[in-house]
């Protein structure tokens, strides 16, 4: 688990042999040239005493070659963009957190290892760019002016494997291709502005998400799943819609890197919303992350009561639940989406979008931080019985020898834990879902027939029952929300 661990911000991690700076604590005064000196080799001049290895952002700043300024330093990698400010003191701010860095290279490993937990270093003067260019071609053109009789050095090669990244004038291009980076940060917005409540941004309508207006996101005709290994390189052609089978961790000789445990309440809301419409529904998870036992507990389902592609409502749906979150002591720490006539299996769209929320979650701390995405098959014929299929995924990264490849959807294993009770919010957040959709185009129509002996009331309410706490003296109250749906259907 160490190796999942994000790097400290300020401390000396990713100093692996392509780090070329000065101990922090050197004294720059001894690299200073004797006055007449000239750029002799010898004699004391700062071309003799900086070796490669010594040059920092500081000398290379001091120097006039760079300048301190917001928004001009870049690192891609695997598709994803971040963005930094250099100082004049010659640190580093990710403007994504406002999290401060003193090296290219401890910038480099925490935003890779964001990315890619398995990551072990960052390769920071080959990955991190000064508008546009990459720092090695700065230190080398330092060398040239202060020591023109020395070797060329050979440029700084990042680690096998590793990606070659991608050039600001090529992020068209790989947004034309379906692999659009993560947007860059506002540069109005001060560091001290973020806050916990930005987690919850773009979850209430998921990237990748293509919805069109209620009631006509129908699964009108079964999509066949395809297996991981089939799909290649990223291909525009492609249906971002093509579902994809799951992968187990046992299968790639790998370990889950966290457990989860998910409270029957959760499912039971989660399950209610994804059963009222005949269009897709999205919800966060609010829980708690415990870094020391690497438990995700899932504690809360919160519905979005909006329509995807509301940007209007989106706002103050997000803000709505944002305040919930922090009223509970509880963070964010995934979402989850249905396919009402599909199974429970992710798209090529799904992927993508969790992948960037992967991203923002484990970017709002200095550790690892998982973001649990879940799917509900509600009418899925292909269900056994009539419980819904309800599936956890997350995505790992792909290999970085393959940079261009989608993220690999894996199965989590979790822990489900049966509530004592129903709780008060439970029940207010079912009857608001309710109000929300009645008389909605897509509201599905509870007393019609689901299957030969079964209406879709009835599958609703055997769904459920899976997933009722241990106290049933609940169920008339059930029984007055289920009269609710037949009237407002």
């Amino acid at each position: 688990m160490a190796a999942l661990a994000a790097a400290s911000p300020g401390g000396d991690e990713g100093l692996e042999e392509d780090e070329d700076e000065l101990e922090p604590g050197l004294d720059e005064a001894e690299a200073e040239p004797e006055a007449g000196s000239g750029a002799k080799a010898a004699g004391g001049t700062r071309g003799a005493v900086l070796t490669r290895r010594g040059i920092t952002l500081r000398v290379l700043l001091r120097d006039g070659l760079l300048e301190p300024a917001r928004g001009v330093l870049s690192i891609y990698y695997l598709g994803k963009k971040f963005v930094g400010d250099l100082g004049a003191d010659g640190t580093i701010t990710w403007q994504e957190t406002g999290q401060v860095f003193n090296s290219p290279s401890a910038w480099a490993t925490h935003c890779k290892r964001l990315v890619n937990p398995a990551k072990k270093s960052g390769c920071g003067w080959a990955s991190v760019r000064y508008k546009g260019q990459k720092l090695d071609q700065y230190k080398a053109a330092w060398l040239r002016k202060h020591q023109p009789n020395a070797p060329p050095a050979e440029e700084s090669l990042a680690s096998e494997g590793e990606e070659e990244e991608m050039p600001e004038e090529e992020e068209e291009e790989a947004t034309r291709e379906g692999r659009a980076p993560v947007p860059e940060p506002a540069a109005s917005k001060k560091p001290e502005e973020k806050s916990k409540k930005q987690q919850c941004k773009s979850l209430a309508e998921p990237a990748g998400t293509d919805h069109g207006p209620p009631g006509k996101r129908l699964e009108s005709k079964p999509r066949v799943p395809v297996r991981y290994c089939t799909l290649g390189t990223r291909d525009s052609a492609r249906n971002p819609q093509t579902l994809v089978e799951v992968t187990s961790f046992a299968a790639i000789n790998k370990f889950q890197p966290f457990n989860v445990a998910i409270s029957s309440n959760v499912l039971l809301l989660l399950d209610f919303h994804s059963h009222l419409t005949r269009s897709e529904v999205v919800g966060y998870l609010g829980g708690r992350w415990d870094t020391n036992t690497q438990l995700l507990t899932v504690l809360r389902a919160f519905p979005c009561r909006t329509r995807l592609g509301d940007a209007e409502a989106a706002g103050a749906v997000e803000e709505e639940i944002c305040q919930s979150l922090f009223l509970r002591g509880l963070s964010l720490v995934g979402w989850y989406h249905s396919h009402p006539f599909g199974p429970a299996l992710p798209s090529l769209h799904d992927i993508d979008a969790q992948m960037d929320y992967q991203l923002k979650l484990q970017g709002s701390g200095n550790g690892f931080q998982p973001c649990l995405a879940l799917i509900c098959g509600p009418y899925y014929h292909g269900n056994p019985g009539v419980e819904s299929k309800i599936a956890p995924f997350w995505v790992m990264p792909p290999p970085e020898q393959r940079p261009n490849d989608y993220g690999i959807p894996m199965d989590v294993e979790v822990a489900y834990i049966q509530d004592g009770f129903l709780t008060n919010d439970v029940l207010q957040e079912m009857t608001l879902l309710v109000e929300f959709y009645k008389g909605a185009p897509d509201l599905v129509k509870f007393q019609e027939l689901w299957s030969q002996d079964q209406t879709y009331l009835d599958k609703l309410k055997g769904s459920l029952a899976s997933r009722t706490p241990k106290d049933q003296s609940f169920t008339h109250v059930l029984e007055q929300i289920y009269s609710l749906l037949k009237l407002s259907s």
